[in-house]
């Protein structure tokens, strides 16, 4: 996967945890948590549906790493399954 699929499939999950939110205008550094109104189970299941869809398990201490789009996607990429 390159940085575009990671970034559509973080866009996928996460519009499967919370089909209401959208990407549009939340920047790259922006905490998903407080722009869309993620709370902890959003987060499991995004982290969950991450793992799903790309064969990344983010295990619980590295949620932080993740909450941001940039972050998720630098984590992503750090961790794909060669």
């Amino acid at each position: 996967m390159n940085d575009d699929e990671v970034r559509r499939a973080i866009a996928q999950v996460l519009h499967e945890v919370a089909p209401e939110v959208e990407l549009d205008g939340v920047g790259g550094g922006v905490d998903l948590r407080e722009a869309l109104g993620l709370d902890s189970m959003d987060i499991l299941n995004f982290a969950i549906g991450l793992q799903e869809r790309t064969g990344v398990d983010v295990p619980e201490r590295d949620y932080p790493e993740i909450v941001t789009l940039d972050g998720c996607a630098r984590y992503l990429l750090a961790h794909l399954p060669v």
